[in-house]
């Protein structure tokens, strides 16, 4: 993995990476796993994505970031929380790949449980896959239609059974 200092600096779209590090704790105290972050924003845009897992490797050349283990995403300008076993970062297709006991959390409550994701992120666009023999589950948050405990919609006429004579 290369260190921050040597990541690449394009003047259009910036990686930056960052290492969380667990802090030094005292006698029989238990340190926490290391954890990793990595934020993804571009110069213009300015929107952070934020990626922590336990461990991330950075391909320079491909411009891949990987995350492994306790995989958890942030996106705060779509307000999108995920959790995943994996996740991959392609900077260039603008695209995250999850894998592993996938879980998105959009705003309102709607999310997403699958075993792979696919984040498009400039369509603002999910696509998920189950395991073999398995399904995707989404639930939505729907606008109930009644307003005030009546229905929107005005209620079927029933026709008249008196006769006047």
């Amino acid at each position: 993995m290369l260190p921050f200092y040597q990541l690449p600096r394009a003047p259009i779209r910036r990686l930056a990476l960052s290492l969380v590090l667990p802090a030094t704790l005292l006698g029989a105290m238990v340190i926490p796993p290391q954890m990793q972050t990595v934020t993804a924003q571009t110069a213009e845009g300015n929107r952070p994505l934020t990626i922590r897992s336990d461990v991330q490797e950075y391909d320079a050349k491909s411009q891949v970031v990987t995350a492994r283990g306790n995989v958890q995403m942030l996106y705060p300008a779509r307000q999108i929380q995920a959790t995943a076993t994996q996740a991959q970062y392609f900077s260039k297709e603008r695209r995250i790949d999850f894998s592993g006991n996938v879980y998105i959390l959009q705003q309102g409550g709607n999310s997403i449980r699958a075993e792979k994701v696919t984040y498009l992120i400039d369509e603002g666009r999910f696509v998920a896959l189950p395991q073999s023999n398995r399904q995707v589950e989404s639930i939505y948050m729907v606008q109930d239609s009644e307003v005030g405990g009546q229905s929107a919609r005005p209620a079927p006429k029933t026709p008249d059974l008196k006769r006047s004579n």
